[in-house]
């Protein structure tokens, strides 16, 4: 086969793509980069000009605005996010769009037995001699979408990085691409505060040499990566590879020698960051890309001795209870892999898991731990799973505490402004005892 011939006869415009769904159909993209720009905008289009209804668009953590997640397509297409960017979100709270309540490591397994897929739109790397493509630097869900979906709609960007152990798509598996060539939306750096650099220097203390670390993205993870330069022989496996990661290999604190799986291996399901990230992940065998359901199973990662899990939240509850993805009843993300973790750190040998976030919000006008949640907020990790919640006054381990010990632990690190009340609210509820 000539792959360069098949190429031409399948390339075309995102338009004439976008004109080739049917209304009623199932549409997916995965998650952040894996979102190709064009494609999606050019279906918003034309949802936008009444020639297409009743759409279903499956997609999550949309990083740039996107005409099919607009006001002006609703009607036409219906956003239901697995986790959320900002249109999303927005689709979401102003009743256009709807919601996916899931782990991020169920994901493949709901794709493949609930949803019945008519299209996906994907990001790739540009096409090799042997006629394939990579989902450049996300694994995510890609292969079960592949496998699920009816018809497949590749567009290719050449800055997509290519990365050895991405999913791949043969040409003859495409009904049609486009090529867009754009920059990988890349995250605004954080700006690390004096609470972040607190948290950070906290956790950090806890690390011991040879751990293996799951990081999120913002503000205290990048303090916590900061503050684990002068570490040895870490590990990485998380679901998100971030920019403090790259610093850490690139400082020698990781190596990922000691890890029992995937030794000597960075592993991730996607990367989202600057493009240091980007750059350092093309063509780079030692960084493993993974399905989703495989690097946050909490099997795999209870294996991992002594790893170490930051994640934040918007706020706690007396019981530990923790809220991440909402403020009150207003949508703000998704659950994501927290309780993925959660559950595997503090499985793990010498295994940790911090909840990590500042005391208060809206410049020290509310406590984030509060007697109990607001109404309607929704629980990300029970108080089953919970272990340690950290602010910049301290660390609070609430596995293996009762109800009135984690609540006397989780007053003494809010902010001193709050502590009265809350130990006062405590006495109401005869909690403390």
């Amino acid at each position: 086969m000539n792959y360069q011939d098949e190429y031409e006869k399948r390339l075309t415009s995102p338009k004439d793509i976008a004109m080739q769904v049917q209304s009623g159909w199932v549409c997916c993209a995965d998650i952040a980069t894996a979102i190709p720009t064009a494609l999606v905008n050019a279906l918003g289009y034309r949802a936008m000009d009444g020639k297409m209804k009743d759409v279903t668009l499956h997609t999550m953590l949309d990083l740039v605005p996107l005409s099919a997640l607009s006001t002006n397509a609703a009607g036409g297409i219906t956003p239901v996010s697995w986790f959320s960017g900002g249109g999303l979100r927005a689709a979401a709270n102003e009743g256009r769009g709807d919601i996916m309540p899931c782990h991020y490591r169920d994901m493949p397994g709901l794709f493949r037995d609930y949803i019945d897929i008519d299209a996906l739109f994907l990001a790739v790397s540009p096409m090799d001699k042997h006629g394939y493509f990579t989902a450049g630097i996300t694994s995510s869900n890609t292969d079960q979408l592949l496998r699920k979906a009816r018809h497949i709609y590749l567009e290719v960007n050449p800055n997509m990085p290519r990365v050895p152990s991405a999913p791949i798509v043969h040409i003859s598996q495409a009904e049609a691409l486009c090529e867009f060539e754009t920059p990988l939306p890349v995250a605004a750096p954080a700006v690390i505060d004096t609470v972040s650099q607190a948290i950070g220097g906290l956790i950090a203390e806890c690390v011991p040499d040879g751990a293996t670390i799951q990081l999120g993205i913002g503000a205290i993870p990048d303090a916590v990566g900061m503050a684990l330069k002068e570490k040895h022989d870490l590990g990485i496996h998380t679901e998100l590879f971030t920019d403090s990661m790259v610093e850490l290999i690139q400082g020698g604190a990781v190596t990922n020698r000691n890890k029992p799986l995937y030794t000597g291996k960075s592993v991730a399901a996607f990367a989202y960051g600057s493009q240091r990230i980007y750059d350092y992940i093309d063509d780079n065998p030692s960084f493993q890309l993974l399905p989703v359901n495989e690097v946050n199973d909490p099997y795999t990662i209870a294996q991992l001795p002594n790893f170490v899990s930051v994640n934040s939240a918007l706020e706690v509850d007396f019981f530990g209870q923790v809220c991440a993805e909402s403020m009150g009843t207003r949508h703000v993300s998704g659950s994501g892999g927290q309780a993925d973790y959660v559950r595997g750190a503090v499985q793990s040998k010498g295994g940790q898991s911090f909840i990590a976030f500042a005391s208060t919000a809206k410049d020290e006008t509310i406590s984030r731990i509060c007697p109990t949640l607001a109404p309607g907020a929704i629980v990300t990790t029970s108080k089953n799973d919970v272990d340690c919640i950290v602010t910049e006054y301290g660390i609070a381990k609430l596995r293996g505490k009762t109800l009135s010990q984690r609540t006397k632990a989780l007053i003494a690190i809010a902010h001193p402004k709050f502590r009265d009340e809350l130990t006062h609210r405590a006495k109401q509820q005869n909690i403390i005892i």
